[in-house]
C-alpha cells in the first residue's frame, strides 16, 4: 500500500510537471507558424484539456492497482476482451460515417438508429476496459524497459502511461523550394477529406509553401497519446515509441527537437528504433502464442541500404524502394531551381504509387518533410538524408539497447553523432 501512495505521489508530480510544460510551449506568432495559425485556430486540438482529462484517468487507474489483482492469464484476456471491442467499435464508426455519406438514404436518423444504440453499448464497455488494459500494457512495456536497463532503481523515468483516443492529425508545411519541415499544427481529428484540402490550398496560396494535413499514429505528450487500433504489436511498438520521447525530452536530444531538422529526424528515428525493440520484445515475452512462428528473430536495423537477397523473387512493386527513387529525384530537382518540375514529378509518381494499390492523397515536399523523419529502416521517403543511416550505426556499435539510448539522448548535434560512429 506504501509503495501504491508513493507511485501515485510520483504519477501526479509528472503530470503536472508535464501539463506545465505543455501549457508553455504553445506555438509562438512567427514566420511561418504563426501565418499558419491564422486558418488552423478555429480547428487546432486542445492538448491541455487532453491531458487533464487522460492525467486524472490515470491517477484513478492507478488508485484502484487493479491488474495487480491479476494472474497473467486473466491479464492476457483483459487485453484480448479490449481489442475486439475496439475492433467492433472502430467497425460501427465507419458503417455509421457511411450512412451519412450515403444521398441514397434520406432518413440518416433512422436508418442508423439500431446501429447507434449498439454503438452505445460498445462504447460504454470500452470505457470500461481501457483503464485494465492500458495498465496492462504499461506495466509489461515497464517490465521490458526494466529488463533492458532503460530504467533508475527498476523504474522507467519518466513512468510510462499512455492513454488510446482520437488521436488529432498534423498540419505540415515545408517550403516549396526545399524539404524541411517549418511547422507542425495539430487539428481536429475528425476533419473530412475536404477540409483538409481546403485548408491545405489556403495555407499553399497564402504563404506559397506546401502543406499537407497528416494522421499521426501517437503524440509524446504525457500521459502519452496513442491511437486507438486493434493490431497489438503496432500498439506496444507505438506505446514504447511515444515513450522514448517522454524519455528524450528530460535529456538535450528531445529538449532540442524542434531547434534542427537534423535533430529531428534523430529524435524520431531513435523512438522508432525503441519502439521496435522493445514491442518485439514485449509481444515475444507476454504473447509468444501470438507471434507468427515465421518471423525472423529481432535483429538491429543496418546502417547501410539493404541489399537484395538474389534467392528471393522481387517483390512487384517495392514501395519503400520506389519511395525513395522518388524522393532522390525530387531533392535532385529542387536543387536544381527546379520547383514546378519537382512538384510534376511528384503527382506522376503518386499516380503510379495509387496505380499499385497505395492510395496517397497528395505527394509533395511537406510528405517528405513528415515521413522522412523516421528513418528507422533504410530507403524510403528518408531519400539520401545521411542522418537515418547515422542513428542506425550508432544502435549496431552499441553494446545494447540502453546504451545506444544513452549514448545518443545526450547529443546536441548531428556532427556529435558523426563523430561517435566513425
Amino acid at each position: 500500500m506504501f509503495q501504491r501512495i508513493l507511485r501515485i505521489l510520483d504519477l501526479i508530480i509528472y503530470v503536472l510537471l508535464a501539463i506545465l510544460l505543455l501549457t508553455a510551449s504553445n506555438p509562438i506568432s512567427n514566420e511561418p507558424t504563426g501565418r499558419a495559425r491564422a486558418y488552423t485556430r478555429p480547428i487546432e486540438f486542445d492538448y491541455v484539456r487532453w491531458s487533464v482529462d487522460a492525467a486524472l484517468l490515470k491517477l484513478q487507474s492507478a488508485a484502484t492497482g487493479l491488474p495487480s489483482y491479476l494472474n497473467p492469464e486473466a491479464r492476457k484476456q483483459a487485453v484480448m476482451e479490449y481489442l475486439f471491442i475496439t475492433e467492433r467499435v472502430l467497425q460501427g464508426e465507419d458503417q455509421l460515417n457511411r450512412i451519412y455519406a450515403d444521398p441514397a438514404i434520406t432518413d440518416k436518423e433512422a436508418a442508423s438508429a439500431h446501429l447507434r444504440a449498439e454503438m452505445d453499448a460498445l462504447y460504454q464497455r470500452q470505457q470500461q476496459l481501457a483503464p485494465l488494459a492500458e495498465s496492462i500494457l504499461q506495466e509489461q512495456v515497464s517490465a521490458v524497459l526494466a529488463e533492458l536497463d532503460l530504467t533508475s532503481g527498476g523504474q522507467p523515468i519518466p513512468p510510462v502511461l499512455y492513454h488510446s483516443s482520437a488521436v488529432p492529425m498534423g498540419l505540415i508545411v515545408s517550403p516549396r523550394d526545399h524539404i524541411e519541415q517549418l511547422t507542425n499544427i495539430s487539428v481536429q481529428p475528425n476533419l473530412s477529406v475536404d477540409q483538409q484540402a481546403t485548408l491545405e490550398d489556403q495555407v499553399d496560396e497564402a504563404l506559397d509553401v506546401s502543406s499537407l494535413v497528416v494522421p499521426i499514429g501517437g503524440v509524446g505528450v504525457y500521459p502519452t497519446m496513442v491511437m486507438r487500433a486493434t493490431n497489438l504489436p503496432w500498439l506496444l511498438d507505438t506505446i514504447a515509441h511515444e515513450w522514448a520521447h517522454n524519455f528524450l525530452t528530460l535529456r538535450p536530444l528531445g529538449f532540442l527537437y524542434d531547434s534542427t531538422p537534423k535533430l529531428r529526424t534523430m529524435n524520431e528515428t531513435t523512438a522508432s528504433i525503441v519502439g521496435g525493440e522493445v514491442g518485439t520484445l514485449t509481444m515475444q515475452r507476454f504473447y509468444p502464442e501470438l507471434v507468427d512462428a515465421s518471423s525472423p528473430p529481432l535483429q538491429l536495423a543496418s546502417g547501410k541500404p539493404a541489399s537484395p537477397n538474389p534467392k528471393d523473387d522481387p517483390p512487384v512493386f517495392d514501395f519503400r524502394a520506389e519511395m525513395h527513387e522518388t524522393r532522390v529525384t525530387t531533392d535532385e530537382l529542387l536543387a536544381e531551381g527546379k520547383i514546378e518540375e519537382a512538384e510534376a514529378y511528384m503527382e506522376s509518381r503518386r499516380e503510379i504509387f495509387w496505380q499499385n494499390g497505395y492510395a496517397i492523397r497528395k505527394l509533395n515536399q511537406a510528405y517528405f518533410a513528415f515521413y522522412g523523419a523516421y528513418a528507422d529502416v533504410p530507403g524510403g521517403a528518408a531519400g539520401e538524408d545521411p542522418v537515418g543511416p547515422a542513428v542506425r550505426t550508432l544502435r549496431v556499435q552499441s553494446d545494447s539497447l540502453a546504451d545506444f539510448v544513452k549514448r545518443i539522448s545526450w547529443m546536441t548535434s548531428f556532427e556529435q553523432l558523426q563523430e561517435a560512429i566513425q
